[in-house]
């Protein structure tokens, strides 16, 4: 009798299709369990981005795309030449790159003390009010603010009673405060939401590893950071990487809601120029251009980011 022999093939030259054609045999049930969920995807996020088509014709309402003239890269050049660009970009940066630096260290800083916190109860406590603000609307948000901070607001009356100034602050309506009150709120709306996966990420960390940590008599403070922050890495990593990606998303209801004229030159992004230009004027193929152009840079920025890390981290979220 012959036996039969069977071909082995080394893990390392599995082709990606080969690993997808082997999960698909290993996981049947959790693929059949998906399918409701990636034909959701198919339809309500793939089939809508036949939309992208007009950022290339002079789309009229009413009419089909492929009814209306090519025009190839007009809108793109149209906005990448106005005047207004740099504006744009200045302001899209600097709120996003804030937001992205405090907005994303301070709900790390927030996990890592809330883990500290020894009374259950209390903790409880905390993360509850600190996620309370995620779920305000920016509509409330904004009435919130200028509560605060207009000439008539808590807080001018505050300064003026304790005589720390001898007429009202204009917050609201000189652009000098403009980003400082947006990075505040932004930071009070998201650092309890932020710090969920944070503290799941360290509720995992082995006990072992602190119990070793406190007999080389490390403290606290030690075991934060080089215990705790370690073994979160690769989520901070991801979470990064991920932030990156959205560097050119400013924020939207928040502008529109506090943003006035008098401010307008700290405030105007390419999210409210977009919607100004493309929905109340009806350059469609306008703000479809400049969406698009934002979610490429967007993708390739994340790529780019991934791929440094992976290089000098050996840690990606990418293939």
């Amino acid at each position: 009798m012959q036996r039969k022999t069977e071909k082995l093939v080394p893990s390392g030259s599995q082709t990606g299709f080969d690993k997808f054609r082997k999960s698909l045999r290993t996981q049947r049930e959790l693929w059949i369990i998906s399918i409701p969920i990636i034909l959701w995807v198919l339809l309500f996020a793939y089939y809508p981005m036949y939309g992208i088509l007009m950022a290339f014709f002079d789309y009229t309402p009413g009419k089909e795309i492929f009814q209306c003239p090519f025009v190839g890269l007009k809108h793109f050049k149209s906005f990448l030449t106005n005047p207004a660009i740099w504006q744009l970009l200045r302001n899209t940066l600097a709120m996003s790159a804030l937001s992205l630096t405090i907005g994303f260290i301070a709900p790390i800083i927030f996990a890592l003390l809330l883990n500290e916190v020894g009374h259950l109860k209390i903790k409880k406590l905390v993360q509850t009010v600190s996620y309370l603000p995620h779920f305000i609307s920016w509509v409330v948000t904004g009435s919130m603010v200028y509560m605060m901070l207009s000439s008539e607001g808590i807080l001018n009356d505050m300064l003026l009673g304790l005589g720390l100034t001898d007429k009202a602050i204009p917050f609201l309506t000189q652009g000098s405060y403009y980003w400082t009150i947006y990075i505040i709120v932004n930071v009070w709306k998201g650092i309890g939401w932020s710090s969920i996966i944070y503290l799941s990420s360290i509720s995992g960390v082995d006990d072992e590893l602190y119990q070793a940590g406190a007999i080389d008599g490390l403290g606290r403070w030690g075991m934060a950071m080089h215990i705790t922050l370690p073994s979160i890495a690769p989520t901070i990593l991801i979470l990064w990487i991920l932030g990156i990606g959205g560097i050119l998303n400013a924020g939207f209801d928040y502008h529109l809601i506090i943003g006035n004229s008098a401010t307008q030159a700290y405030w105007d992004v390419i999210d409210t120029y977009t919607y100004r230009y493309g929905v109340q004027q009806g350059y469609y193929s306008m703000s479809t251009a400049v969406s698009l152009m934002k979610s490429v840079i967007g993708f390739a920025l994340v790529v780019l980011t991934n791929w440094i890390s992976k290089k000098t981290t050996d840690m990606s979220i990418l293939y």
